[in-house]
């Protein structure tokens, strides 16, 4: 599948991606990408974060390839069941632990727990990292076998943001591209 004939939603997580992270230097360069934007970037709450996703997916009028990052990962893992129609693929970054007893005690009853574990639906690649302090990649690479998506260790990336060296991340575009051109015409 060629970017141009598709629409690429950017799924950012706690916070917003910054002008540095990757994901906001890949939605400036690519003209049929925008982002999902949440009403509270620092207090995620799944079902807004889920239904803001679902209603930007209904907007689409081209197949969506989704590009998630840390809990933007878990939102697309809820959401999904209402996206498979028009969800070409979902590449999937740096998940981050939702499940984690520390992140209720922070974040009070997000909802982001337990993470779904069924097939997402569509295709996804998801890229974990051995030294991501927010999710231990055994359990990254067990939601992707759960989601059926392909799994990739991306070595010690940290959490791939811009503080871990991720703001243009070459190596990330790089992988993105040959998810795309794995990807049909039309959503599975």
């Amino acid at each position: 599948m060629k970017i141009k004939d598709c629409e690429l939603l950017i799924v950012p997580g706690l916070g917003n991606a910054s002008p540095f992270h990757w994901q906001s230097r890949w939605q400036d360069k690519m003209s049929t990408a925008r982002r999902v934007e949440q009403d509270d970037w620092d207090l995620p709450r799944r079902e807004h974060w889920a239904n803001r996703l679902i209603d930007e997916v209904e907007k689409a009028e081209k197949p969506v390839i989704l590009i998630a990052h840390s809990v933007g990962v878990l939102t697309v893992a809820h959401a999904a069941p209402a996206l498979v129609d028009k969800v070409a693929g979902a590449f999937l970054v740096g998940a981050s632990d939702w499940e984690r007893p520390e992140l209720k005690d922070k974040y009070g009853d997000h909802g982001f727990d337990p993470v779904p574990r069924v097939p997402l639906g569509f295709p996804g690649l998801m890229l974990a990292s051995s030294n991501d302090p927010t999710c231990n990649i055994l359990k990254a690479e067990a939601w992707a076998r759960d989601w059926e998506v392909r799994f990739g260790n991306a070595g010690e990336a940290g959490h791939f943001e811009a503080e871990s060296g991720h703001g243009p991340w070459p190596e990330g575009l790089m992988a993105f591209a040959k998810f795309t051109q794995s990807l049909g015409t039309t959503p599975q």
